[in-house]
């Protein structure tokens, strides 16, 4: 059996393709099937692609992906599955998946963990989201074989369009990168975030109440991305993601928050944040907000949060107690194992390509 991928991004540059699409290979590996990664952005676009300017050159290489995609096409015949993350181009109709579809014949496997079918401008995409057809979602949705979607949320939608849809979370490898659990006798506490520039403005929501906290006690806030927050802390440390050190970083952390807005977007998010820090045995605080609700049971991996006084009044009760961060810091790593793990979904994922 061969199987294309057919990737937004370079390999090992963003998180939804590294956890959704390249932590897997090796379990197709085991299953003798072959397989081969075609990412739309090449290295050099990616580097500049979330940068201000460069417009020149991100119209340069959107042409690029656009041509190989183009190629692509006469390779698809030695495939016998056509897996697509997200969208095989960032812009325009999906005219590479209804050719796979319709003419090539293509059996399509759809992946997503977001709800890409609703607009999402943000001051770095403002001008490309102009050109995306939010609505080509669902189309593909009608085309697939088979969709995989990263919450129930997602799956609900999906549904709507194609039965043979799956339920697949983004995983973790608890035996390998995710196995260790965090020592929380520590001489000083640090709350952290993770996560990437789409994501950032998000920690306004949550800055009056560290701005609170830091009255009354003694921690540092990390801040793990590719971007510097845009908030007034005096506690805030700012560490540059990379893949090399993103478990390290994630060490650091005693305590780990993910707060979002309660809107439709938001309810695709996959709570992955949230996971990583159950993994490495850290409490998460998260936004009472879709896949949340299920991904952190309340007072047991640690907290959901609907206001500004449930966040300080769970993030006080952490600060305090390292007896409380160290229960809950094991039952979320044995959380994990148990429901968002690389062995308790490997069998959903061959699934998918029966």
């Amino acid at each position: 059996m061969k199987v294309l991928f057919v990737v937004p991004y370079p390999v090992g540059k963003a998180a939804s393709q590294r956890y959704r699409v390249e932590q897997w290979l090796p379990v197709l590996q085991e299953q003798s099937i072959t397989y081969k990664l075609a990412p739309f952005w090449d290295m050099a676009t990616w580097a500049i692609l979330y940068k201000k300017g460069y417009g020149l050159q991100k119209l340069l290489g959107l042409a690029e992906g656009m041509f190989r995609r183009l190629l692509l096409l006469s390779r698809l015949a030695t495939y016998d599955y056509i897996f697509i993350h997200r969208e095989a181009t960032p812009v325009g109709p999906p005219w590479f998946e209804w050719l796979a579809a319709k003419v090539f014949r293509k059996k399509l496997i759809l992946d997503f963990d977001d709800a890409i079918w609703m607009p999402n401008t943000t001051d770095d995409n403002s001008i490309a989201s102009n050109y995306k057809w939010h609505g080509k979602t669902a189309r593909i949705c009608k085309w697939s074989y088979k969709v995989s979607a990263g919450n129930h949320f997602l799956q609900q939608y999906a549904l709507n369009y194609n039965t043979n849809t799956v339920y697949l979370p983004t995983v973790l490898n608890t035996t390998i990168n995710y196995s260790q659990v965090k020592a929380q006798q520590t001489q000083k506490v640090t709350i952290g975030w993770i996560g990437s520039h789409s994501t950032l403005p998000y920690l306004k929501l949550i800055e009056p109440v560290l701005q609170q906290l830091e009255q009354n006690y003694s921690f540092d806030f990390v801040v793990v991305a590719d971007r510097k927050p845009d908030i007034n802390l005096k506690s805030l440390k700012f560490i540059v993601w990379s893949e090399a050190t993103e478990i390290e970083s994630l060490q650091l952390f005693n305590i780990g928050v993910m707060p979002l807005p309660d809107t439709e977007w938001s309810k695709g998010k996959c709570a992955f944040k949230a996971l990583q820090y159950m993994a490495l045995g850290i409490p998460a605080i998260v936004s009472e907000v879709g896949a949340n609700v299920i991904a952190v049971p309340n007072g047991i991996v640690g907290y959901t949060c609907k206001t500004e006084q449930d966040w300080y009044e769970k993030l006080e009760l952490l600060l305090q107690n390292a007896e409380l961060r160290t229960q809950q810091g094991i039952a979320g790593h044995n959380h994990v194992v148990q429901h968002y793990s690389v062995q308790a979904h490997k069998a959903t994922f061959l699934s998918l390509f029966t």
